[in-house]
């Protein structure tokens, strides 16, 4: 339970292990514009937070990805804050402190896909791209792989009236070209004023990784 402290809030200790380590980024998007927001790392744990056994997602900022270097199989435990605006976040819960890593296994390498072990810098997926990846295929292949990710996303409506803007997640994959798990399901609308809507094609995805070769 979060416990009010005059002006502040006592942060929710939890612990578990790690599922998987992936990019925490926002994506804001204005008819046929989009921009990005590289917030840090969600890490997915199978533990114990607010006195509850469950399975919850967690945002950290980089520098504490660079300190650590989660991976999944980590043992992790912390404190954290409830999300202040759900719209905004994937993660239930983010500003992590005390952050410690007690136990490390080691992990049979297994031939991806999923890609595990520790999570690159910001700057390389930003420099990598990424192609739109069908939900049900993130939810059913892609939540323990380092190149997947899932975003909120911010719309605005209307240019002429930025408080009109509405909010959704979706799915991209910043993996290998080839992967076989790969399936970009249906191309992605996004509304725009006075009922107009723009609907990003696939040729956005391939100008994105474009730079890239079918197994990079």
């Amino acid at each position: 339970m979060t416990v009010l402290k005059g002006h502040g809030v006592e942060k929710i200790p939890w612990n578990g292990v790690l599922i998987s380590v992936q990019p925490r980024i926002r994506l804001g998007r204005s008819f046929d514009q989009r921009a990005h927001t590289y917030l840090g790392y969600t890490l997915r744990v199978r533990g114990r937070i607010e006195r509850e056994d469950r399975e919850f997602l967690l945002g950290v900022g980089e520098g504490a990805h660079a300190k650590h270097h989660f991976r999944a199989g980590d043992t992790v435990s912390g404190d954290a804050l409830p999300v202040a605006d759900p719209r905004l976040e994937t993660a239930e819960f983010y500003k992590a402190s005390n952050l410690k890593v007690s136990e490390r296994e080691v992990e049979e390498e297994t031939e991806p896909p999923p890609w595990r072990g520790i999570p690159p810098p910001l700057a390389v997926y930003r420099e990598r791209g990424h192609r739109r990846l069908a939900a049900r295929t993130y939810e059913g292949k892609c939540t323990s792989c380092m190149w997947g990710c899932e975003m909120a996303v911010e719309m605005i409506i209307d240019q002429w009236n930025p408080s009109k803007r509405r909010y959704r997640t979706e799915t991209f994959c910043y993996g290998p070209r080839s992967c076989l798990f790969y399936h970009s399901g249906p191309t992605r609308k996004v509304p725009g004023r006075h009922g107009m809507s723009y609907t990003e094609e696939d040729w956005i995805d391939d100008e994105a990784t474009a730079h890239r070769g079918p197994d990079e």
